[in-house]
């Protein structure tokens, strides 16, 4: 089927792309639903994105009347008019004035809304409201007729309607024909709930046309309707491989080094004064420090106050604020019902357009609501984000020690990752302790490790275990390390007096066997000293002998070889045994 979109936020994801061309739609609800600013919206919205100009014909409200209220909203209906977009025609019907005599037809408002068409070429018609229009008649053979042909001649020309009705009380509208008549049927409703007022939109039917069967959400704001769409968010997001720093580093080591995955849901949970809002301040400025932006909204303290509270630990907000990177959007929860939280902060999110989000705590929005509302409204808001890649910070306040919780435990399964904060008593104290419970698709540390709240932001401390393999915290973790650096003082001090000890022991062999080898040199030399001389007697003497033996025509004795030689081994060992049997001895 061809449509009309109608430029409403969230109205054409819901209809599949608007409404009906060349039909007409039924708009109908009690009074404040805001029928006549549905259709006002769906004239100028066309005059001004889609380039079709619009008729406005008015049964209650004056055009001077139409003209003022709508500028508030921004619409300047004046221009409009000026350049031929948008005419406004209203037609006065008092039923005083009317008497109801035999039969009658709408001949002549078809002759005026045809004029009113052909004078600018439109191609949308609103008609605002059909029962002040009948209002002085009561034969409804006759008016059932003349709806029929009020709906058959707008088809007729082409033109794509709106025709605005009040609800009724035994039917849809008033008559309990034109939702039969019109080809798709839109419901209004403003009711109350437990003292908040809540506005709900609900397609009855679409001919021809997929749609949205749910009620929706929507608000009425300062530029029109919002309207949050629902069955549109399926689960088609991206899932994407980037990961963003928690600002903390020991943080990112426990979440397998380099933090979350970019466009996760991360809850903190944890009893009061652990440190949530603190975790997701650090977040925040590292999500600024890397020039992202950052939504921050909050249920619980001012803006004033979280900027205040986080430069006692060293984050600088106020600075991230002013340089635009970052905004805080705080309310209390009971100002408006669940769905207006959410269509107001799917607004902001559409034009800050951040990176990463702070929901701080969403354990208050149970005041708005049931915690089956506040579920079904966080998983309305977390598919949102999802589809955005928006990384998003949800603090919940337990009311325990224990991950047990029905704040934390009931959206537990939408969250992606979940850090639990929570106290540990000892020795008259109280520690913090961190552990993460999950983190999909990831690896991460399995271990509760002590936090610190300092004055430059958070420390996460190592993991130190007891002499009984007990985790130690503050004070018993400072007094047994203590201890520890005593023994290891003590044992370093030992081993320095040992070493000294075994150094100069060394010095002093040194020096031994320093006087060993200048012994050992001089009786070497002493000893090659007797070796020389005993070779040069026994070289004289065997050249005497050897003399004599020629002169006297003798052969050389060999006694006296032999005897030379035993005296020459002799001279060469007697020296070097004591020498050895010295070095031995000592």
């Amino acid at each position: 089927m061809e449509k009309t979109p109608t430029g409403i936020n969230g109205l054409d994801d819901i209809t599949y792309g608007g409404l009906p061309r060349g039909r007409t739609t039924l708009v109908y609800g009690s009074a404040g639903s805001g029928k006549t600013l549905m259709a006002m919206e769906f004239l100028v919205n066309g005059a001004e994105k889609y380039g079709e100009p619009g008729v406005f014909m008015a049964f209650e409200e004056t055009a001077e009347d139409l003209t003022e209220n709508f500028a508030s909203l921004g619409f300047d209906l004046d221009s409009l008019e000026a350049e031929n977009r948008l005419t406004i025609d209203h037609v006065h019907i008092d039923k005083s004035e009317i008497e109801e005599t035999g039969e009658y037809d709408l001949e002549g408002l078809f002759i005026r809304l045809g004029l009113a068409i052909d004078s600018i070429g439109a191609k949308r018609v609103a008609l605002d409201t059909l029962e002040v229009l009948f209002s002085g008649f009561q034969n409804e053979a006759i008016l059932r007729s003349e709806l029929r042909r009020l709906f058959r001649w707008l088809k007729d020309r082409g033109v794509t309607a709106i025709v605005t009705g009040e609800r009724g009380e035994e039917s849809l509208t008033r008559y309990g024909l034109e939702e039969y008549v019109a080809d798709c049927v839109i419901l209004l409703d403003n009711r109350m709930e437990e003292q908040i007022a809540t506005r709900r939109l609900r397609i009855i039917k679409y001919r021809g046309s997929k749609h949205g069967t749910n009620e929706y959400p929507f608000m009425i704001e300062e530029d029109g309707i919002s309207v949050l769409p629902i069955t549109s968010l399926s689960l088609e997001h991206e899932a994407s491989t980037e990961r963003t720093s928690t600002g903390i580093p020991r943080l990112d080591t426990m979440l397998g080094v380099e933090g979350y995955y970019r466009g996760t849901t991360i809850l903190v949970s944890g009893t009061a004064g652990t440190g949530k809002t603190s975790f997701a301040a650090q977040f925040c400025k590292a999500a600024c420090e890397r020039g992202e932006r950052c939504l921050f909204f909050a249920f619980e303290e001012s803006p004033d106050q979280i900027v205040r509270n986080m430069n006692s630990i060293g984050i600088d907000l106020q600075t991230y604020i002013d340089s635009g990177l970052m905004q805080i959007h705080a309310s209390r929860p009971m100002a408006y019902g669940l769905e207006m939280h959410l269509i107001a902060m799917r607004r902001v999110l559409d034009t800050f357009k951040p990176s990463a989000v702070v929901i701080d705590p969403i354990s208050n929005l149970v005041n708005a609501g049931t915690e089956s509302d506040v579920r079904i409204m966080l998983t309305r808001l977390i598919d949102y984000l999802k589809l955005k890649n928006i990384t998003a910070i949800c603090t919940s306040l337990v009311e325990n020690e224990s991950t047990a919780g029905v704040n934390a435990e009931s959206i537990s399964s939408l969250m992606d990752t979940w850090i639990n904060l929570r106290f540990f008593e000892s020795n008259n104290e109280r520690n913090r302790g961190i552990s993460i419970i999950k983190s999909r698709g990831m690896e991460h540390s399995n271990q509760i490790r002590e936090y610190l709240l300092t004055d430059h932001g958070i420390e996460i401390q190592d993991v130190y275990l007891g002499p009984s393999g007990g985790l130690l915290m503050g004070s018993s973790r400072a007094i047994h390390e203590a201890e520890e650096m005593a023994e290891e003082m003590a044992q370093r001090q030992n081993d320095a007096r040992l070493k000294r000890e075994m150094e100069n022991k060394l010095k002093s062999l040194d020096a031994r066997i320093a006087i060993l080898n200048s012994e050992l040199e001089m009786q070497e030399e002493e000893l090659n000293k007797l070796v020389s001389e005993d070779e040069l007697r026994s070289k004289a003497l065997a050249s005497d002998r050897s003399r004599m033996a020629r002169i006297k025509k003798a052969d050389e004795p060999k006694q006296a070889v032999e005897t030379s030689w035993k005296i020459q081994n002799s001279l060469v060992t007697r020296p070097v045994m004591p020498i050895i049997m010295r070095i031995f001895m000592n």
